[in-house]
């Protein structure tokens, strides 16, 4: 939330939050027995986990059914939603019980990474980051492509709302269901899995951006191509340049979270998985370190280059006056004989002609020979 939605959070809580809750609640409200509010369109998968087992009900094909299963029977539910609407959230966020400030940011995105509580509940933003393949990088190569999933963890639920074309959790709840003994710890396992998931994630996308900048550095310390300039790189170097300033502004501010769960207790966090957030909050921390070191790389690489491509300016300019150095005789001479006068040395003078140009073909030759062997030329 930008700094003037907290600045009116701050003056007017009261009226923001009744307008809030007048929004979030009011289909819920309006609710009757021929439609579940809690349904959504933009839920993509909805379950019932008991003892670290997916419960085969239809019941718990809606939110709602799979909230009454957990509050008669016990478990948790893991509810997970793509780019819903604020219709389509709303009878979802009043069946849980979610803030409406943490709502209104699932709902619109484009969040920074952060990690928020409100009464029982941990609203944790993460940006996903997926590596774009490309036969060549250029000067408009998209390299890396974001996108963000929010998860609000509850005492007994786990709302996951994914925002972009990347970051799909289909995998990693699949690979969780054949881990029973990890989903038995309860909604605290889930939240791991996808900062583990996340991170991971990370970790390949720096390994192949490594790859783009080895290459970069490559082809501009490479002896130039005959007939090439310097300074072509320029603009591959600044766009990638770009992407890893995206990519920096995903990895850097989710430390402090990770720090937040792998350290400070709390009563919705499970002790045994606390532990296992510390090697999340490692693997985050060798990224980030990566993450700014491409950047300085990429700094230095891109000086280097502008002083190529300077000293490629300064080596054509001393050939350019190098040359003009030799046009100057001839044309000096010329000039003095160009004057019409009458009495000049030797202007009637049978061998003049042939002296004049063997004079000037000799300096030239000589000032030749003396700038390439100075390496002017």
């Amino acid at each position: 939330m930008s700094m003037i939605r907290d600045l009116r959070a701050a003056v007017r809580p009261s009226l923001r939050h009744s307008l809030r809750k007048t929004t979030t609640v009011s289909s819920y409200a309006n609710y009757d027995a021929t439609r579940d509010p809690t349904a959504a369109t933009a839920v993509v998968d909805c379950a019932v986990y008991r003892d670290g087992a997916r419960v085969d009900d239809r019941a718990c094909l809606t939110p709602r059914g799979a909230m009454r299963q957990v509050r008669e029977s016990g478990g948790f539910a893991w509810i997970g939603l793509h780019e819903p609407t604020e219709a389509e959230f709303a009878g979802i966020a009043a069946e849980f019980g979610l803030h409406p400030l943490a709502v209104e940011d699932a709902v619109h995105a484009h969040q920074r990474p952060k990690l928020e509580r409100y009464d029982d509940t941990l609203f944790t933003v993460f940006k996903t980051i997926h590596y774009v393949e490309h036969a060549e990088l250029t000067a408009t190569s998209e390299v890396v492509e974001t996108g963000e999933v929010m998860v609000f963890t509850g005492p007994d639920f786990v709302i996951t709302v994914r925002h972009g074309g990347q970051g799909s959790l289909r995998n990693l709840r699949h690979r969780l269901q054949g881990e029973p003994e990890l989903l038995a710890k309860g909604p605290s396992a889930v939240l791991h899995a996808i900062a583990d998931h996340v991170v991971d994630g990370y970790i390949a996308v720096a390994d192949a951006v490594e790859l783009d900048i080895d290459q970069i550095e490559i082809d501009v310390f490479s002896p130039p191509a005959k007939g090439s300039t310097r300074g072509t790189d320029t603009g591959r170097i600044y766009q990638l340049k770009r992407e890893v300033l995206e990519f920096k502004r995903a990895v850097t501010p989710l430390l402090r979270p990770m720090q937040l769960l792998s350290e400070r207790p709390m009563r919705l966090v499970d002790p045994d998985i606390q532990k296992y957030f510390r090697d999340v909050a490692d693997h985050l921390a060798r990224v980030q370190e990566q993450v700014i070191g491409f950047d300085e790389l990429l700094n230095s690489i891109l000086q280097a280059n502008l002083a190529q491509a300077t000293v490629a300016q300064n080596e054509d300019m001393r050939k350019i006056t190098s040359w003009a150095a030799i046009v100057a005789v001839p044309t000096a001479v010329c000039g003095v004989y160009g004057m019409n006068f009458d009495h000049m040395p030797e202007l009637h003078w049978r061998y003049g002609y042939p002296m004049v140009l063997g004079g000037i073909a000799v300096i030239c030759f000589a000032i030749h020979r003396t700038l390439k062997r100075n390496g002017w030329l």
